[in-house]
C-alpha cells in the first residue's frame, strides 16, 4: 500500500514511547508529570433552540471539550488557531491498532507552521467521523504530528463546519448552532 512506510514507521516509534497514557474504559486517560490522573468530565451534552451545547472542562488555562473520533471518546483542546484537528502519533496509532483509521485513511504528508513559527511535518487522515454534542461531521481532514506527546486539539477543519460558535466562559459551555 501506497501509505503502508508511513504507518510502519508510526508503529516503530510508538515501541520508543514511555506512556504517559494508559485506556480505561475505552477513554485515553491522562497522567500530569506528577503521575496524577486529571479529571475527566461528564458528558454533559444538550440541546436547546436546534443549538448542541456542550460541557467543556477548564485544566491549567486551556479548555477541553468532549469529541468522538471514529468512535473513540477523547478529550480536545478547543483551539481556533489550529488550522486542523491534530493528534499525536499515540492517538494515531491507538486508532490504527482498534481499526478506527485504515491504510485508506492516510492521504500523506504536509508542512504547517506552528505556533512558535517553526515548521513541522504531519500526516494527512481523513476522519470518518467526528462528534460533538450531538453533531457528527463526517470525513474530516486532520493532521497526525510526528510527535509522541502532541495534544489533542479541535482546528478550523472541524469547527469551520459548525458555522456559528458561542462560549459561555462563566457556564464552562460551548454552542455549536
Amino acid at each position: 500500500m501506497k501509505y503502508s512506510r508511513i504507518i510502519i514507521s508510526l508503529i516503530i516509534s510508538l515501541f520508543f514511547w514511555v506512556s504517559s497514557c494508559e485506556r480505561k474504559s475505552g477513554r485515553m486517560e491522562h497522567y500530569n508529570k506528577s503521575g496524577q490522573k486529571t479529571a475527566i468530565p461528564a458528558r454533559e451534552d444538550r440541546t436547546r433552540d436546534g443549538s448542541n451545547i456542550v460541557k467543556m472542562r477548564k485544566e491549567g488555562g486551556i479548555y477541553l471539550v468532549p469529541v468522538e473520533i471514529n468512535g473513540v471518546p477523547m478529550d480536545f483542546i478547543f483551539d481556533t488557531g489550529a488550522s486542523d484537528i491534530t493528534m499525536s502519533l499515540a492517538e494515531a496509532l491507538f486508532l490504527y491498532r482498534q481499526n478506527k483509521l485504515s491504510d485508506s485513511d492516510f492521504r500523506g504528508v504536509r508542512q504547517y507552521q506552528i505556533a512558535d513559527g517553526s515548521i513541522a511535518e504531519g500526516t494527512i487522515v481523513i476522519l470518518k467521523t467526528v462528534k460533538i454534542g450531538n453533531r457528527t461531521l463526517n470525513n474530516v481532514e486532520a493532521s497526525i504530528v510526528h510527535n509522541l506527546e502532541a495534544p489533542l486539539l479541535m482546528g478550523q477543519s472541524a469547527l469551520s463546519r459548525f458555522g456559528k460558535i458561542t462560549i459561555d466562559y462563566n457556564k464552562a459551555e460551548i454552542t455549536f448552532n
